[in-house]
């Protein structure tokens, strides 16, 4: 018997799926609830923490798996599997990645990072490009600590090597950076394919797609890389083969990348 192939989208949210300015994607809400109809898996995989991953769904009237924080927590296996589990935590939590950080950044770097959830809500929403209402969801970080860094090139490679030495990575994403574990949206991706193949017979097929820095290593691990334009990242950085890219910005960008690839699985 034929294996059956089963299709699973990882994407990226601000300015891959949703719109870099409005965080909507109303002008292709329609087919992308259609590739669900179609019994495709689409699981978001963001720097967005777990509560407004949660109110995505709400908003669009969705019941979907995704992976928040950076690939910190897997959320929503369930769903795919019932066998598979509610949650799975690949992270420390804040306190304990902020405790790294206080016993081994010096003072001379210590005065050039703000912490982004210290800071008054004017500012916060200024920096997150969010509405108000949107902003106490963007600050309820359980794995990872966004940061304003307002030093220079030589001072932010320092602060990432120390990180990284003490066993933290720094996420740079479209508007800020992220103290996190050691975890990224590839490793996330990777754990969760592991625990969907234990469960599924099907072969399965995997999309990746973004628009930045942080979603280069997901893409390379896809077996269709899609990036959408964005202004503000040059492609040029990105080498991989084949890879499928849009003329057009978040969200027709995503629908336009997306439509090629399944074009390219069927064929």
């Amino acid at each position: 018997m034929k294996q059956k192939k089963q299709i699973i989208i990882f994407t990226d949210l601000d300015g891959s799926l949703l719109d870099k300015d409005t965080f909507r994607f109303d002008e292709i809400e329609n087919y992308f609830k259609e590739l669900l109809l179609k019994e495709i898996k689409i699981i978001p995989n963001s720097s967005k923490t777990e509560a407004e991953l949660l109110d995505f769904n709400k908003l669009y009237n969705l019941n979907i798996s995704f992976i928040a924080e950076n690939g910190s927590s897997i959320h929503g296996l369930n769903l795919i599997h019932s066998n598979l589990p509610e949650k799975v935590s690949l992270s420390r939590s804040t306190d304990q990645i902020y405790q790294i950080f206080n016993e081994n950044i010096p003072s001379h770097l210590r005065d050039k990072i703000s912490f982004i959830l210290k800071l008054n809500s004017k500012k916060q929403q200024e920096i997150f490009g969010l509405p108000l209402d949107k902003i106490g969801l963007a600050l309820k970080r359980k794995h990872s600590l966004p940061i304003l860094f307002n030093g220079n090139e030589i001072g932010k490679n320092e602060f990432i090597k120390i990180m990284n030495n003490a066993g933290l990575t720094v996420q740079t994403g479209g508007r800020i950076m992220s103290i996190c574990d050691n975890v990224n949206k590839s490793k996330a991706m990777t754990k969760t394919l592991e625990l969907i193949k234990n469960e599924v017979d099907d072969e399965i097929i995997t999309i990746g797609v973004g628009d930045n820095q942080n979603d280069i290593d997901m893409l390379r691990q896809s077996n269709y890389a899609c990036l959408v334009k964005n202004d503000n990242f040059d492609s040029s950085l990105i080498n991989i083969d084949n890879l499928i890219k849009s003329t057009e910005p978040s969200p027709l960008g995503w629908a336009d990348v997306i439509k090629t690839a399944i074009q390219k699985i069927g064929s």
